[in-house]
């Protein structure tokens, strides 16, 4: 593998759609020089991948936004969340420090060790994090600026079982879970969600996982950028962990799409 394949990708979609799907944890692939640092042997890096990475969720958004009327932005992680997490904090605000798991994680699902808990996270955060957080603050500045809004859906999954690294996986794990910011999230977003994931099986809100990812730029400052994630559990399309995809692949996508053209009108 080479060290340095491409970190994130933007791929257009129609000059008029405000919409950005941002798909952060679908891939796999680690550069050598990172793998280098964590300290699971292959095998266990494989199962640890299988747990951790949204599987397919780039191929839901993708499906998606060939379905949809007014095709919709994608900002996509072509890396692993292994590598950094684009979503998480890069400092000490980040809640999932409290189980390893900031910008750069230090232990696995189960709580074991990935990297060494003396790893320096800031050279990943330099040469990962930032650009990437740069790439979709401009994104965003983008829509805004050709649109007058922008509206950010989070695509994410989640597994049918709580992992023992979830801080809060004691609650209801709905078929679609759909995370809310109390400045970003308006009740229309909420209700065309809802609407459009009611045909796969229906919605819960916040539960097991809440927020919804806005770049630290606009982050509570500006009304105009809208953003929702949407957590699916992963035994509605695929076998877990890291299993095939099945059908309901595609009955989530023309949901995706509905909610795409829903925010489009």
């Amino acid at each position: 593998m080479p060290d340095t394949p491409p970190s994130f990708e933007l791929l257009p979609g129609a000059a008029e759609s405000p919409v950005i799907l941002h798909v952060p944890h679908a891939a796999r692939a680690i550069p050598d020089g990172v793998r280098a640092g964590i300290v699971l042997d292959d095998a266990a890096l494989e199962r640890e991948l299988d747990h951790i990475t949204d599987a397919y969720t780039d191929r839901i958004a993708e499906a998606a936004a060939e379905l949809a009327g007014l095709a919709p932005w994608r900002f996509v992680n072509r890396l692993s969340r292994l590598v950094v997490d684009p979503e998480r904090f890069p400092d000490e605000r980040e809640e999932m420090l409290a189980v390893g798991m900031g910008a750069v994680y230090t232990r696995t699902t189960h709580r074991e060790v990935l990297r060494p808990a003396d790893t320096d996270p800031e050279p990943l955060i330099e040469r990962y994090f930032r650009p990437y957080a740069e790439a979709m603050t401009k994104a965003v500045a983008d829509r805004l600026a050709a649109t007058g809004r922008a509206v950010i859906i989070d695509v994410h999954s989640y597994p049918g079982a709580a992992l023992p690294y979830e801080l809060h996986g004691s609650g209801p794990r709905p078929p679609v879970c759909l995370g809310t910011d109390s400045f970003h999230t308006p009740a229309e977003l909420t209700g065309l969600a809802r609407a459009a994931f009611a045909r796969c099986g229906g919605t819960g809100l916040d539960s097991p996982f809440s927020g919804a990812y806005v770049p630290l730029e606009f982050h509570g400052e500006d009304a105009r950028v809208g953003a929702l994630m949407v957590e699916i559990r992963r035994d509605t399309y695929m076998t877990e962990p890291g299993g095939p995809a099945g059908p309901g692949l595609d009955r989530l996508a023309g949901a995706l799409a509905a909610l795409v053209d829903g925010l489009g009108r």
